[in-house]
C-alpha cells in the first residue's frame, strides 16, 4: 500500500495534456502536477498556486509567503546546463526582487511519472551562473535574438533541493530543513554573492570537512576563468571564507586550516 501510495504521489494525470503540441503538454502535465502535489518550501502552506496564463516570469506562488517560482520540464535528466529565454530578459530578473525560485521536473512520460522534482532558490542565481548564447542566425524566424543557459555545475549543492530525487520522495520537513540553510544566503550583498556561492561551491566539493587554505588556493585557475575581470584571486577567497565563516559556513582553526560546519 505504501508503494502504491508514494506512486500516486509522482503519477502525471493524463488527462490534462489536451494540447495538440507535445511541449504544450508535457509543459501541460508537469504544471497540472505542481499544482497538485508540490508544497512550499518556504512555509507550512501545502500547496503552490498557479498564476494566470502569460505571466512573462513566474509561473506559481505560495499563497501564504509569495515565494515566486518558474517551472521547467524535460524528459531527460537535467545535465551541467539548462536551457532557458532570453538572456536580456534573464539579466533584468537577476537585478529584480522578484527574481523567482526555479522548480526543475524531469519526467518519465511512458510511465506517466515524475523521475526528479528540485527548486533552486532565487539566492543562488547571480551572472556567474548565466551562459550567453550565440544570436540565432540571420536566417532564422527570430533572427539576432539571443538566449541563455542555466548553468547547473555552477551552483553548489546546498542550492539544489529535492523534493523527488530519482523517484525518492523527500518529505515536507526535510525539504523546508535543507530550504532554511540556505535563506541566509540572501542577506548577502547582491554584487558579491557571486564569489561567496563560488568559494563555497569550491569548499563544498573537498572531499573532507577539515581542509586547509591551500586546498582551496587550488582552485585558483577555476576562479579566474570565472572572474576574468578579477586579478588578484587569491586575497579574494580569503575574503570569502572570512565571510563564510561570520555566516557560520565555516569554523577557523588557526595556522591556515578551517573546518566546513554541519548546517544540520
Amino acid at each position: 500500500m505504501r508503494q502504491m501510495d508514494e506512486r500516486k504521489r509522482l503519477e502525471l494525470r493524463e488527462d490534462a495534456a489536451t494540447f495538440r503540441s507535445g511541449s504544450q503538454n508535457a509543459r501541460a502535465l508537469t504544471e497540472d502536477w505542481v499544482g497538485r502535489l508540490m508544497f512550499c518550501p518556504n512555509c507550512t502552506s501545502d500547496r503552490l498556486k498557479q498564476f494566470p496564463s502569460n505571466r512573462p516570469v513566474a509561473d506559481f506562488f505560495c499563497p501564504e509567503c509569495a515565494e515566486e517560482f518558474e517551472v521547467k520540464g524535460q524528459k531527460s535528466k537535467f545535465g551541467p546546463k539548462v536551457v532557458d529565454g532570453a538572456y536580456a530578459t534573464m539579466v533584468q530578473r537577476l537585478r529584480s526582487e522578484t527574481n523567482p525560485n526555479l522548480i526543475l521536473l524531469q519526467y518519465d512520460r511512458s510511465r506517466s511519472l515524475i523521475r526528479s522534482a528540485m527548486v533552486v532558490p532565487k539566492q543562488f542565481f547571480v551572472p556567474e551562473v548565466i551562459q550567453e548564447r550565440r544570436p540565432l542566425a540571420e536566417t532564422a524566424r527570430r533572427a539576432g535574438w539571443v538566449g541563455c543557459n542555466i548553468l547547473l555545475d555552477r551552483i553548489p549543492e546546498l542550492g539544489k533541493i529535492f523534493y523527488v530525487d530519482q523517484g525518492l520522495i523527500h518529505d515536507a520537513e526535510t525539504v523546508r530543513s535543507s530550504w532554511k540553510k540556505t535563506l541566509s544566503l540572501r542577506d548577502a550583498i547582491p554584487s558579491a554573492r557571486g564569489w561567496l556561492l563560488q568559494t563555497w561551491r569550491i569548499v563544498e566539493r573537498l572531499p573532507e570537512a577539515s581542509f586547509r587554505l591551500e586546498d582551496v588556493y587550488a582552485a585558483e585557475d577555476e576562479l579566474s576563468a570565472i572572474f576574468p575581470a578579477n586579478n588578484n584571486v587569491r586575497p579574494k577567497i580569503r575574503q570569502q571564507l572570512q565571510v563564510l565563516r561570520d555566516m557560520g559556513f565555516i569554523e577557523f582553526l588557526g595556522a591556515g586550516r578551517y573546518q566546513r560546519r554541519s548546517l544540520n
